[in-house]
């Protein structure tokens, strides 16, 4: 979480290092100053295609993993719980080169957030992002549900 509060070129470099996306081909090219974005993009290698020879889906699905929630994490702030909760992948069509995926967060879409979660209530929202070829053509649609509450106050202790 620490890693979260970075400047975003940092938090860019750590996680290509993570071992998740260093190794499966997953590298993040653009993180946005404002973390209101972020471009990820996964090469075809030897080791994340399938028998088919295209990629794999398990990394089409890593390289969208934790993306809406980071990006939320860091606009929500450290007094709201972030968790992604589902995830849904439809395989539109074999990957076969670099495929990419663009993440955008409305700043609309911020604000209603952070005002449905304002009383401590959970709130559920679903994201999509397309990850693409070369030619633009989607390979796979992504879809998660992110979980968002403000945290809630601790109890003081009683005095004794």
């Amino acid at each position: 979480m620490k890693a979260l509060t970075a400047k975003p070129a940092i938090v860019r470099r750590y996680m290509n290092c993570w071992p998740p996306f260093a190794f499966s081909g997953i590298h993040i090219t653009d993180l946005g100053e404002d973390f209101m974005s972020a471009e990820v993009r996964l090469r075809l290698h030897w080791w994340n295609r399938n028998v088919a020879g295209v990629h794999f889906g398990g990394s089409l699905f890593a390289m969208t993993d934790p993306f809406w929630m980071v990006l939320l994490l860091r606009q929500l702030g450290g007094d709201h719980v972030v968790w992604d909760r589902a995830a849904e992948i439809d395989f539109i069509k074999p990957g076969r080169g670099d495929v990419t995926a663009r993440f955008v967060l409305a700043p609309a879409d911020v604000e209603r957030l952070r005002k449905l979660a304002a009383d401590g209530g959970k709130v559920l929202e679903w994201f999509s992002v397309d990850a693409v070829d070369a030619d633009g053509e989607v390979v796979a649609r992504v879809k998660k549900q992110v979980y968002v509450r403000r945290k809630r106050e601790k109890p003081a202790l009683p005095m004794t």
